[in-house]
């Protein structure tokens, strides 16, 4: 049972409520932990919890669209400002040119497509598209913030 309430919670509830993963697993640990009779305890919680939670499959859709997206295109290349230079030869083919550490950036963003982590030639796809339910609705806000942010650096604004 805990394991279809787990594989529920990432399905079926997704990030419309992000904490129901992290419960579920909480749950078969403390099942484990405590034993059969207080453990269903934890059990019946993460089963409450899953089934008033807002649903959405949001993340299923978007795991499917990225690997058929990845199977269409099966040599894709790492954009060379995001490959790793822990090497002089590879410090000196250009890797870790150009990166922008998100930490360091305004608003914690390193904003415009000149840094959108996406192969280059390849046209832009995006495979996660927010539902209206529980936290996925503030996903659309901060993707919509970061589209703005991203629009103002391309115009040379940011």
């Amino acid at each position: 049972m805990i394991r279809r309430l787990t594989a529920i919670a990432s399905e079926d509830v997704g990030n419309a409520d992000p904490r129901a993963l992290p419960l579920a697993m909480a749950a078969w640990d403390a099942y484990l932990r405590l034993g059969d009779y207080e453990g269903q305890r934890a059990i019946a919680h993460a089963a409450i919890h899953l089934a008033v939670a807002p649903k959405s499959n949001a993340i299923d859709q978007a795991w499917k669209r990225a690997k058929q997206f990845v199977a269409a295109q099966p040599r894709l290349e790492v954009p060379t400002y995001l490959r790793n230079a822990p090497t002089q030869l590879m410090e000196s083919l250009g890797h870790g040119e150009g990166y922008r550490y998100a930490h360091n950036e305004p608003n914690g963003y390193p904003a415009g497509s000149q840094h959108d982590c996406w192969p280059d030639d390849v046209p832009f796809e995006r495979f996660f598209e927010p539902s209206e339910y529980g936290q996925e609705k503030r996903f659309q806000q901060m993707q919509a913030w970061r589209a703005s942010l991203d629009d103002a650096a391309d115009r040379g604004e940011g």
